[in-house]
């Protein structure tokens, strides 16, 4: 049960990193990304199609990728969310919808169907383990995706709270028109916002890809679990979305002691169990969720 315990903590910081994206994106753009998970496996593929073409370290491969994807977040912001925003909120999650549709079929016919993983392309980083007393082994990778995870959210949290950018950020999420007579740019803001979301998406496909076998379909259970340990957390909280990881990973990993299906159904449960009790709770009462990224700079 211990090891389970450990697991589903170092787990945590895989759904954070992923996350942490689709809540950022949330609090500034104020709509929700349903191509996210999807982003996530293309970052994973563009790294794994440097690995295979250039016989590059997928560490390496990565670095080139991020600023791709950072990109992409930026022009898809630009071109195509911000337009979509202009017709009302069904109109985004429709066509994010359909991006993470497209992205799904693009990656099918440029890599096929069959399973693939940076597993084997990062040595004895993929198995190897630290070994602690009372026969506990902790695996170098899932340790190296937490940290990752906890640099990462302090990375944002310096730019939330010490730059200019994240201040207008800040503004721009409290309340777009207001930043706008200040002298923000919202748009911008708010492409800055993209390119971030999407960045930390395509980290964190990376990690899911070096830790197991993805598919070009596998973009939407991700998106689940990002979703999931945002709404554990509280959308718009720094290290809330750490929580909220941590909580769903522990919940698999507990639950995947009990039985084989046990992993993702326990998720659920708590998710949903999580979800029942804030609803009780606050009521009507509760703070807007974009309104919580103001927490960002302050936690």
């Amino acid at each position: 049960m211990f090891d389970a315990i450990v697991q589903g903590v170092l787990l945590g910081g895989y759904y954070a990193m992923l996350a942490s994206g689709l809540s950022l994106l949330f609090g500034v753009a104020r709509f929700i990304n349903l191509a996210h998970g999807d982003l996530a496996l293309l970052g994973a593929y563009l790294v794994l199609a440097l690995v295979r073409r250039f016989g590059l370290d997928p560490f390496v491969a990565t670095v080139p990728v991020l600023f791709v994807m950072a990109a992409l977040g930026w022009f898809m912001q630009k071109w195509l969310f911000a337009r979509t925003m202009r017709g009302g909120i069904l109109l985004p999650l429709l066509t994010t919808f359909g991006l993470g549709a497209a992205i799904q079929n693009g990656l099918y016919g440029a890599f096929g169907s069959d399973a693939a993983s940076l597993g084997n392309h990062i040595g004895n980083l993929s198995w190897d383990s630290f070994d602690l007393p009372f026969g506990i082994s902790i695996g170098k990778l899932p340790v190296l995706t937490f940290a990752t995870a906890v640099m990462a959210l302090g990375a944002l949290q310096l730019l939330l709270s010490r730059t200019r950018f994240g201040r207008a950020l800040r503004a721009t999420s409290q309340d777009p028109e207001a930043a706008r007579l200040s002298g923000v740019d919202a748009e911008r803001v708010q492409r800055g916002a993209a390119a971030i979301a999407v960045a930390l998406a395509g980290l964190a496909g990376v990690f899911l890809a070096m830790r197991s076998l993805i598919n070009p379909y596998s973009g939407p259970a991700e998106l689940i679990y990002a979703f999931e340990a945002v709404v554990i957390g509280g959308i718009g909280s720094l290290w809330g979305t750490l929580t909220g990881g941590i909580v769903l990973g522990l919940a698999q990993c507990v639950g995947a002691t009990v039985s084989p299906q046990g992993f993702q159904l326990a998720g659920h449960v708590v998710f949903l169990v999580w979800l029942g009790g804030r609803f009780y709770s606050q009521g009507t009462r509760g703070t807007p969720w974009h309104r919580r990224l103001l927490k960002w700079g302050s936690a």
